[in-house]
């Protein structure tokens, strides 16, 4: 039985995002309420993948509370303040933060109003694609004092993009279908965070032609894409087994690591272990064959 509860908790809130996108105009990182201070003490953070961020950048000092669904142990001692859509206002005040990291969705915008109409600074860090990523990247670095390491950080994941595409070139694109869930078939879609960084890694989105970032998919459509590799980054199993029946002339391969499933700082490993996934003959860095 998968153990894997932070994809579980990041599919509904993509889902979530999904449909905000399609009611609001899009924007890039951007502050609520008062301005932090210019030395940020005190950090708050909504999402693992935002405390990935803060981490990543040698700010994990500043943390003082994180989500019920952060796993890291440099975290397991903070305080839990709620969830990706239901944060509690009440803990988050009471840690006094000199700034709180969210990525904003229809379910927690109330919520996160509320504390910014409160004197909370709140820095809204969108994570909808690659080039969000990397501008969330560079917009923390700036409120956290960390510009050098946050241009480290974002230098880094594009060399590691460029390599990635190089090593692809010359080698057949697979045919892939991204699972999210199998009961019902949740997929990546066009246009979402996994369908980008396939596309880096050669590979062809069985799902292209769907009409959102994260549709569910009818097994009908599944079978008839005859896809060459099936991603299971599902949380759970349920469904799988009869799926894998039906198409099993498809090789199936799991996510070896939340690096794939989180639009962090670790984008970079993700794509590698991607490739590693769809090209498991191929020397990555090289795009020849073993």
């Amino acid at each position: 039985m998968k153990t894997r509860l932070v994809p579980f908790v990041l599919l509904a809130a993509l889902c979530l995002v999904t449909a905000a996108r399609a009611a609001a105009p899009q924007g890039g990182p951007r502050f609520l309420g008062p301005k932090p201070p210019e030395k940020v003490k005190r950090v708050v953070t909504l999402a693992p993948s935002l405390t990935e961020t803060v981490l990543a950048l040698g700010a994990g000092s500043t943390l003082v509370g994180v989500s019920r669904f952060d796993e890291a142990k440099e975290v397991a001692g903070l305080r839990r303040v709620g969830g990706f859509v239901d944060p509690s206002v009440e803990a988050i005040i009471g840690l006094r933060p000199d700034l709180l990291l969210v990525q904003p969705s229809p379910g927690n915008q109330r919520p996160v109003e509320k504390l910014a109409e409160l004197g909370v600074p709140v820095l809204l860090l969108p994570l909808h694609t690659v080039a969000d990523t990397l501008a969330a990247l560079r917009a923390v670095g700036k409120a956290l004092g960390k510009d050098k390491e946050a241009e480290t950080l974002v230098q880094r994941i594009e060399s590691t993009r460029a390599r990635i595409r190089e090593a692809a070139k010359g080698l057949k694109p697979p045919r892939v279908l991204f699972a999210y869930g199998f009961e019902p078939l949740v997929v990546a879609g066009p246009g979402s965070f996994a369908d980008e960084l396939m596309r880096d890694a050669g590979a062809l989105n069985v799902a292209a032609d769907a009409g959102s970032e994260y549709p569910v998919y009818s097994v009908e459509h599944a079978v008839m894409a005859a896809p060459d590799v099936v991603v299971d980054a599902a949380d759970v199993d349920v469904g799988k087994d009869k799926l894998t029946a039906i198409l099993s002339r498809s090789r199936w391969v799991e996510v070896p690591s939340l690096a794939l499933l989180q639009p962090g700082p670790s984008l970079g490993r993700g794509l590698e272990e991607l490739f590693q996934l769809l090209h498991p003959s191929a020397k990555p860095g090289t795009g020849t064959v073993r």
